[in-house]
């Protein structure tokens, strides 16, 4: 599978849906979940955080955030003590906010481009490097 920005947020996104910005942090910011793709199998259908499985660790806000030129990019992020022993190939994109991850939307997913998957946990840190050019373009 190659990255892919889910089409249910694009859509949302042309329709200036609200939660669909991303230039928001904290609750309403833009977060990375560290997904088992032997678990998780992208789907363009899904739209939702809740749509989502093997997840590893933490969740972790993208710092930082910048769009520019239709480029998002920010700070690389590092899932703390990530338990278990299991292989780790994406990374997906959702905007979060005050309410419960069934609005979560899912923005992008990322298992290529990025320097540190797929990785294997062991109880350590996962850190994830994004592309110099950015994380991704529209």
């Amino acid at each position: 599978m190659a990255n892919a920005l889910y089409p249910l947020w694009k859509q949302e996104l042309l329709k200036g849906t609200t939660n669909t910005d991303l230039d928001q942090t904290g609750t309403n910011g833009v977060y990375a979940a560290l997904v088992d793709t032997g678990t998780y199998t992208y789907s363009a259908s899904h739209q939702y955080y809740s749509s989502l499985s093997g997840i590893g660790g933490t969740p972790q806000e993208i710092t930082t955030a910048t769009q520019v030129n239709g480029t998002f990019d920010g700070d690389n992020v590092t899932f703390t003590a990530v338990a278990g022993t299991v292989s780790y190939e994406a990374i997906v994109l959702y905007r979060k906010n005050a309410g419960a991850n069934t609005t979560w939307a899912l923005i992008a997913y990322i298992d290529t481009s990025v320097t540190g998957l797929p990785v294997t946990s062991n109880g350590g840190d996962i850190t994830i490097s994004w592309n110099a050019s950015g994380i991704f373009t529209l």
